[in-house]
């Protein structure tokens, strides 16, 4: 997928960036994030993220990530990110020398909610899939690109005609590292329609 620079926009550019036909490169500022009060009762909204716009309701879009991360939260991924009270992301946040969590968050109406599971901190590549039905995402990750793994099922209350999605790269404290985005396509939706139990009868 070519990169057109005239689709894809910014919210909060960081300071250091490339965009090529094929690839994006951020450098992260220190002190940046997404996060909208739960647990931490902090209100964090000052994360950079590229995205596109769309109002197809079927579609899913696939990104590779590749970083240097080495501070505690630094993370890159892809966002679906409507406002700073709605937004979807899934990622790679560091932790320490021995673990990272491979996780995701959603946030509705102010509130952020965060699943995760702990992986080895020597991985510094992940592939991303971001899948729409409708009213309802998926987030899915991949080691290699071809067998994806889910990471989140959710519905955002909020994105239910157009919406934008894309990618984002940040450093919670201080630090500063290099997320380099290749890889991307936007083809059918590959989160395929559900075949198992019927839904239950409308009263």
């Amino acid at each position: 997928m070519k990169i057109d620079k005239k689709q894809w926009k910014w919210t909060r550019a960081p300071k250091d960036f490339s965009i090529d036909d094929d690839r994006i490169e951020i450098i992260t500022n220190p002190h940046t994030d997404l996060w909208q009060r739960t647990y931490y009762h902090f209100r964090n909204d000052n994360a950079p993220v590229l995205q596109i716009t769309t109002d197809e309701k079927f579609f899913s879009f696939a990104v590779k990530t590749e970083f240097e991360s080495k501070v505690r939260f630094d993370q890159c991924g892809v966002v679906m990110y409507l406002d700073s009270d709605n937004w979807l992301k899934g990622s790679i946040e560091y932790e320490n020398e021995d673990f990272q969590h491979l996780g995701s968050v959603a946030t509705n109406n102010g509130f952020s909610d965060w699943a995760t599971t702990e992986i080895d901190s020597s991985i510094k590549s992940m592939w991303y899939r971001f899948s729409r039905r409708e009213d309802d995402y998926c987030i899915e990750c991949s080691e290699d690109g071809v067998k994806y793994k889910q990471m989140r099922i959710c519905h955002m209350y909020k994105a239910t005609d157009e919406i934008q999605f894309g990618i984002y790269a940040c450093s919670p404290e201080e630090s500063s590292f290099k997320a380099i985005f290749t890889n991307m396509e936007i083809t059918e939706c590959k989160w395929l329609a559900h075949d198992g139990q019927a839904p239950d009868e409308e009263i």
